[in-house]
């Protein structure tokens, strides 16, 4: 199916998985980039993305591309397209707000013949049974009469430079056959790796839910095996290589696991099997696990410290990294502030280094206040917590030189040759 040129675009949110769908669809659509936060449209009209997921020239190059922060810009459109983010809340129950408020929105302004496709990730059943009604209550119009809905899952990999999102095939579905056939044809012109056009909504939905809830439980039996491992004295990155050997073993790598896929998907997934009455064991052990690993390295720094004869009160550590993932400024979800938090139950003074991550978000965020130059000889203890290209490029000696004359470094990301650190993951 061939999609019409003359189709009129919105996208809301601008964040991660939104301005880089933005801006493709902005390449051959006119297209309206729409987000709640004024300043972030001016950011992107002054050709500045700070999530640094698209560059200024690229920006340029979605020439019918605009961006707003007025509702009432969006009446016009004809395909509406959902990207706010789907948290969780302290309670580790999905929050739903951001989705809410974004449904009301739309059903103020949507009108008969629209379509609004969902990408937010979500439990199955989610659009249906939540932004569904909504759309319906304020606009006063019918589901699959009067206008239509859809689910395409985001996969966007946030500081990832290879895979993007045009070579990352897309799953999309509609609420009638006839829809899902024009939402795929729509995301099918700016993919070139393909679509994959699910059976239902629910099917798509849960689809989205379950890669990253893989993924979670992946890691969380390297995680233990890491433990384990310790435990035995043996080296857990020797141990993956050698068994990384046979063609059809997992990559997986022990670490912390935070931002806003990983370390929150699987619990819209509990949270709807609990609602139909079942109790699901492995997902929920591996977040357990997952979760309690900054309370782990914690506890094997001071091991090492004491080993050392490191007073550990009062001493002072460094940690290397802050966002929750490698090359990217992303500071949601972060586990490092898990660590952060961890080290001042035991008194310790914490330093936190990140170039990639803005001072005042870490103050906003979290209460953080960044050390943008650390000073040499004066850390009791290192955490190379993140690896960014910076830290790797600097080399082994230069981080060593944060360190007091007798210090320990833990290398949680195994990037530093294992003769020069006392500790690994």
């Amino acid at each position: 199916m061939s999609f019409s040129e003359n189709v009129k675009i919105a996208i809301i949110g601008l964040g991660y998985v939104g301005l880089p769908l933005a801006v493709e669809f902005g390449k051959k659509y006119q297209t309206i980039g729409f987000d709640i936060n004024a300043s972030r449209v001016q950011e992107l009209n002054d050709g500045f993305d700070r999530t640094l997921e698209v560059e200024t020239e690229e920006l340029k190059q979605a020439s019918q591309l605009t961006y707003a922060s007025n509702v009432e810009e969006l009446r016009s459109c004809d395909f509406y397209i959902v990207t706010v983010p789907t948290p969780i809340d302290a309670h580790r129950q999905p929050d739903l707000t951001p989705l809410i408020k974004a449904s009301e929105m739309l059903g103020s302004v949507i009108g008969k013949g629209s379509t609004v496709v969902y990408e937010s990730t979500v439990y199955p059943g989610a659009t249906e049974e939540t932004c569904v009604p909504i759309l319906e209550a304020v606009s006063g119009l019918t589901l699959n009469q009067d206008f239509f809905a859809g689910y395409s899952p985001e996969r966007i990999n946030p500081g990832d430079k290879t895979h993007r999102l045009p070579s990352i095939l897309k799953v999309t579905s509609g609420s009638t056959p006839e829809i899902a056939d024009k939402i795929d044809a729509l995301y099918a012109s700016i993919i070139t790796a393909g679509t994959y056009k699910a059976s239902s909504i629910k099917v798509a939905e849960a689809a989205k839910v379950i890669e990253n809830t893989q993924r979670d439980v992946n890691i969380a039996l390297i995680n233990e095996l890491s433990i384990i491992f310790n435990r035995l004295d043996i080296d857990t990155l020797e141990v993956l290589e050698a068994a990384g050997t046979k063609w059809n073993f997992l990559p997986f790598r022990p670490g912390l696991v935070g931002g806003h896929c990983i370390g929150v998907d699987p619990y819209y997934l509990t949270h709807k099997a609990q609602a139909v009455g079942y109790h699901p064991e492995m997902i929920l052990a591996g977040r357990r696990l997952n979760d309690g690993m900054a309370h782990y390295v914690v506890s094997e720094l001071v091991k090492g410290m004491l080993k050392k004869r490191i007073q550990v009160e009062q001493s002072k550590v460094l940690v290397m990294g802050l966002t929750f993932k490698e090359n990217c400024p992303d500071l949601r979800n972060t586990k490092v502030i898990d660590i952060v938090e961890e080290l001042k139950e035991y008194n310790v003074n914490v330093d936190v280094v990140d170039p990639l991550c803005a001072c005042e978000e870490a103050q906003e965020e979290y209460g953080i206040k960044l050390t943008p130059n650390p000073k040499p000889d004066n850390y009791d203890a290192i955490i190379m917590a993140v690896a960014h290209n910076q830290f790797k490029e600097m080399g082994i000696e230069a981080i060593h030189r944060f360190g007091k004359k007798t210090h320990v470094l833990y290398d949680l990301k195994c990037i530093l040759p294992k003769d020069s650190v006392d500790m690994r993951l």
